[in-house]
């Protein structure tokens, strides 16, 4: 640890890097913000009423939310650069289904000419789709340079006068893997140069067979050697290529999003492992499985071990505890006692995209030094309700949490909360240089401008209750509310399977959204069955692994498909669900009604 956080802490005696500018932002570039507030409130407290409509979202009390730029693709981490210009990188591939990205590169600049909270001037830049590229996760600034993930890489693009940069970029790192569950390569640089990256498990567990039911797990786990932890580059060297032997911390299953606090302590966020009650139905409900593992946020430190695939954080035992793919059940801890834990818990399967320590001064002192988290939102709840698709605040002092956690901004979901039919899904965090936070989403690529306009002395307080964000600012909700069936077929259009009857389609329909036999398919396929980045459609009538009849699309719910086309998530048998002989029966004939609506 002392490497880096000794080094880190000295970065204020290097102007050159703007990593110190960041630290510096609270004390420096905000002071006149923070000076403006009190002037606002020197009458007393201001009114929390905020223009518009926040973009769609929901606040914690006293701050307001405008759309700084909105339709700019799958936008995933974003970074501040010198010149006041934010820059976004922006993804493609799998995880969207494989749709059309916009034309140009992948890469945005986006900038405010005119101080009204809007970006005037968007360039794309970049390699695009025709020369290969599918974009990617990871940006950063460093001596006067932008560093963008691209596929296997990390490049440096050189930025001088323009916001759009003139000369060709340098590899920097090459030969990062991009197979299995997690092939993004987010990462951070410190004030020295030291490059910090993610690389995200292949797998969910590391077992012998990939989310398959009672499939143990690898001894050893070979997959450590190159996946599930951080490694450690020179962001001032050029052409370096990815190696075992690089790796500055292992036992993070997927490492998103990683932030320094103001004493140069370097975090990170954990994506707990998936499946528990799916894969290991004799030892864990639904319900446990729904809760369990919690997200993390840790400490970073050289050579410190977190514990995955070995091990998961149980955030109602507050311990780490053996997996059960390693002869866990729920309860042993063995080697876990040697692994290191988080700092700070959160609720299970949220999915922390991305991380962010307030140093600026322009959010109320309560705010200042804490921890906000971007939520993508989860899938692995099923058949309990879905959650996260929002972004919390964790308080945090000396380095561990100071309290619990709040919900800060929601809402992004919208009607549904559900991967494949969400509105909006947070993804990115960043301070601009007034101190205010930007948080992107990646199904639209919208990027919010989040500020404070209440009483510098207000305490923290949660969002109020989520709204739709919907799809087009500025959009009512119908007068007969939303509800979150409002995809769902109703039961009375479908046809009835030959062979089967009206009663097994409506104990298909129950099973397959959790309310009856612990049925775990909307959690991939969608309430609607339209499908998800975890799972096709089943409504569409294209068939990957079975013919669409009766027969096979029952023999599929058997076995389960361990090797999936087009998506990365194996269905375990019986969708790891303890479904009856009858359960099965009704659950394939509800699939074959909702995919046959006239019949044929």
């Amino acid at each position: 640890m002392a490497d880096h956080k000794n080094t880190h802490a000295r970065q204020c005696r290097h102007a050159a890097a703007f990593s110190c500018a960041s630290f510096l932002a609270g004390a420096v570039l905000v002071a006149a913000g923070s000076s403006a507030i009190a002037q606002a409130n020197q009458h007393g407290t201001q009114a929390e009423t905020c223009e518009g409509d926040n973009g769609g979202i929901t606040l914690s009390p006293g701050f307001c939310a405008t759309i700084f730029a909105d339709n700019l693709g799958h936008a995933r981490h974003m970074v501040f650069a010198p010149n006041g210009a934010l820059y976004v990188n922006t993804w493609s591939g799998r995880y969207y289904q494989n749709d059309t990205p916009p034309a140009g590169g992948f890469i945005v600049a986006l900038k405010d000419n005119n101080g009204h909270g809007r970006a005037e001037v968007i360039k794309r830049f970049g390699d695009g789709v025709p020369k290969g590229s599918a974009g990617g996760t990871g940006i950063a600034f460093y001596k006067g340079g932008l560093y963008v993930e691209q596929n296997d890489k990390i490049i440096r693009y050189p930025l001088a006068d323009s916001i759009e940069p003139k000369g060709s970029p340098q590899i920097i790192l090459f030969g990062m893997p991009l197979t299995g569950d997690h092939p993004m390569h987010p990462f951070i640089i410190d004030a020295q140069g030291h490059m910090y990256v993610d690389l995200g498990s292949a797998t969910n567990s590391c077992q012998v067979e990939n989310r398959i039911m009672n499939s143990p797990g690898h001894v050893p786990c070979t997959e450590l050697e190159t996946r599930g932890g951080t490694w450690r580059y020179d962001a001032d060297a050029k052409g370096q290529p990815f190696s075992s032997s690089e790796r500055y911390a292992t036992g993070l299953r997927n490492g998103e999003g990683f932030a320094f606090d103001s004493s140069g302590r370097l975090f990170v966020t954990q994506h707990g492992r998936d499946q528990l009650s799916q894969n290991w139905p004799k030892l864990f409900t639904a319900e446990q499985s729904a809760q369990l593992p919690a997200e993390e946020i840790v400490e970073l430190e050289n050579g410190a071990d977190y514990g995955w695939p070995e091990c998961y954080y149980d955030g109602i035992q507050k311990k780490l505890v053996l997996a059960p793919e390693y002869g866990g059940d729920g309860e042993k801890v063995g080697i876990c006692a040697e692994k290191k834990g988080p700092i700070a818990s959160l609720p299970g399967h949220w999915a922390p995209n991305d991380l962010l320590i307030y140093t600026g001064s322009a959010f109320p002192a309560a705010y200042q030094g804490g921890a906000f988290v971007a939520f993508h939102g989860s899938w692995n709840r099923a058949p309990e309700p879905q959650g996260g698709y929002n972004v919390v605040f964790q308080p945090l002092k000396d380095g561990k949490a100071a309290g619990d956690f709040i919900v800060f901004a929601d809402g992004f979901a919208g009607a549904v909360k559900q991967p494949g039919q969400a509105a909006f899904r947070p993804s990115g965090l960043a301070m601009g240089p007034d101190g205010a936070l930007y948080i992107s989403e990646d199904v639209h690529g919208r990027i919010w401008r989040v500020t404070f306009h209440g009483t510098p002395s207000a305490k923290i307080a949660p969002a109020k209750a989520s709204g739709v964000a919907a799809a087009n600012s500025g959009e009512v909700d119908p007068p007969e509310g939303t509800h979150p069936d409002a995809g769902r077929t109703a039961l009375a259009s479908l046809a009835v399977p030959p062979g089967a009857t009206k009663e097994q389609v409506a104990l298909g329909d129950r099973i397959f959204h959790g309310e009856a036999e612990g049925g775990t398919c909307t959690g991939c396929h969608g309430s609607d069955a339209k499908g998800s980045p975890q799972a096709p459609s089943l409504v569409d009538g294209k068939w990957l692994h079975t013919d669409g009849t009766l027969q096979r699309i029952t023999r599929t719910i058997i076995d389960g498909v361990a090797k999936p086309k087009n998506f990365s998530v194996p269905m375990p048998p019986l969708g790891g669900a303890p479904l009856t002989d009858s359960g099965v029966a009704a659950v394939a004939a509800y699939v074959w009604a909702i995919s046959h609506p006239s019949g044929n």
